[in-house]
């Protein structure tokens, strides 16, 4: 999501730099280059086609939504183990958490209002078009929400990776992609 006002991107950028650090220190000391997970995606301009199955390595509380999550990976294009794995690191499948930021749900869509309201752009609140934060609480519709966006931001931005970083927290570059990326190899 983009626009932060700087104070309330750096409490969720130091977590989400300090959750990249562990996961590469995991990798490395398993001696599995980081760059795996990113060469396999850079390239990847388009979703998947074919029905796919949620991988069943991912944790209870991501197969607790499994239905969910293959139906909008069917509709949308998206591989199931993408949005499992953007879950795992946005919620971990708490359909009703709230980030200090305002983003809300498993997917940590923000919302219209609430907190997210006080982010101004150029022309006006940065997110007067999103949903709002009960609709949002609905984790049917904040995954089916979650899945176009994110599937429209690969359409626009040509591969997954990018569209990683621009779905993340402002400020964060390509830590968070990479986070969600390797999660991603990691339960595929």
């Amino acid at each position: 999501m983009k626009a932060l006002h700087p104070k309330h991107a750096i409490l969720p950028a130091i977590l989400t730099a300090a959750t990249a650090l562990i996961l590469l220190s995991m990798k490395v000391n398993s001696g599995y280059a980081s760059s795996k997970s990113v060469a396999n995606h850079i390239d990847e301009i388009k979703p998947i086609n074919q029905a796919r199955s949620l991988s069943s390595k991912f944790p209870e509380e991501i197969q607790y939504w499994k239905t969910l999550i293959e139906e909008n990976a069917q509709v949308t294009g998206l591989d199931p183990n993408l949005i499992g794995a953007l879950i795992l690191q946005e919620s971990g499948g708490q359909s009703q958490i709230m980030s200090t930021s305002g983003a809300v749900g498993l997917m940590q869509v923000m919302p219209r209002d609430g907190i997210a309201n006080q982010f101004m752009c150029i022309n006006g609140p940065c997110f007067k078009d999103r949903p709002t934060i009960a609709e949002l609480k609905d984790p049917d519709f904040n995954i089916q929400y979650g899945t176009r966006y994110l599937s429209g931001l690969i359409n626009k931005t040509g591969n997954i990776r990018d569209a990683l970083k621009t779905y993340g927290p402002a400020g964060v570059d390509y830590y968070y992609a990479d986070i969600v990326l390797t999660l991603l190899d990691q339960y595929e």
